[in-house]
């Protein structure tokens, strides 16, 4: 059984865009990024999700 990701391959591309190894994922697919890439990937997401959230207050 697969897990489905939480996060839509848009938006993940987007942030690999923004922190700069979609290059990698380009060229490797998603196995390829290091754990820090996965891990500042997630950071950001949640961030985005708190700034969104602060807004709708």
């Amino acid at each position: 059984m697969a897990r489905k990701g939480i996060m839509s391959e848009s938006f993940k591309t987007e942030l690999a865009k923004d922190l700069g190894f979609y290059d990698v994922v380009k060229r490797d697919g998603w196995g390829g990024i290091t754990t820090r890439d996965a891990g500042n990937m997630v950071k950001r997401a949640i961030e985005i999700a708190e700034e969104t959230l602060a807004k709708r207050k």
